[in-house]
């Protein structure tokens, strides 16, 4: 299967050209509109999507699924995910303590693909306060072992394996593949 990846895109419309892909997955901090207009330019009627923290505070409009805690099975992967980044400053959305992570993630049962917005605590971490990864990540993927982990949120296009665990860090747009 091939799946187009999206995060961090400031623009108001897609610019990512056009090609082929079975879906769309969001990590976040994407306007809706360029989801959809992603999805059309791809060929794409599954668009997958966790929210970031610059993402309003509202559903996703249909067909955008939000697998926040909503694990969904695409042609037999199951993806699901976590909105958000860590609580780094007082208010805003999809801001969460680490503590509230942990027990989120702990029923959440093994996704082939993890969709988040943020990174494990330790991997593609910056050196600020505000890109700092989730250390429930690292405890979810040392249970589970989930194939692949798709973040943005740290603006890096980087690629590190942990465990057995893919950690991809997209920034803008990037074509994966993985075998069903």
């Amino acid at each position: 299967m091939r799946f187009l990846i999206v995060a961090d895109i400031d623009d108001l419309h897609w610019r990512g050209g056009a090609g082929e892909a079975d879906a769309v997955l969001s990590c976040g901090d994407v306007a809706d509109a360029v989801l959809l207009e992603a999805a059309e330019a791809f060929g794409c009627s599954r668009i997958l999507a966790a929210k970031g923290n610059h993402d309003v505070f509202a559903p996703f409009p249909p067909p955008i699924v939000d697998v926040h805690l909503n694990p969904q099975t695409v042609n037999g992967l199951t993806i699901g995910g976590f909105n958000g980044c860590w609580q780094y400053k007082p208010r805003g959305h999809y801001l969460y303590y680490q503590e509230e992570v942990e027990h989120s993630l702990a029923a959440l049962p093994r996704v082939d693909i993890f969709l988040a917005h943020n990174s494990p605590r330790g991997v593609h971490d910056r050196e600020d306060e505000v890109h700092v990864g989730f250390d429930a990540f690292n405890t979810y993927m040392a249970r589970v072992r989930p194939r692949i982990l798709l973040h943005g949120h740290q603006h890096q296009a980087i690629e590190t394996r942990v465990g057995e665990t893919r950690v991809i860090g997209v920034r803008g747009h990037a074509l994966i593949a993985v075998d069903a």
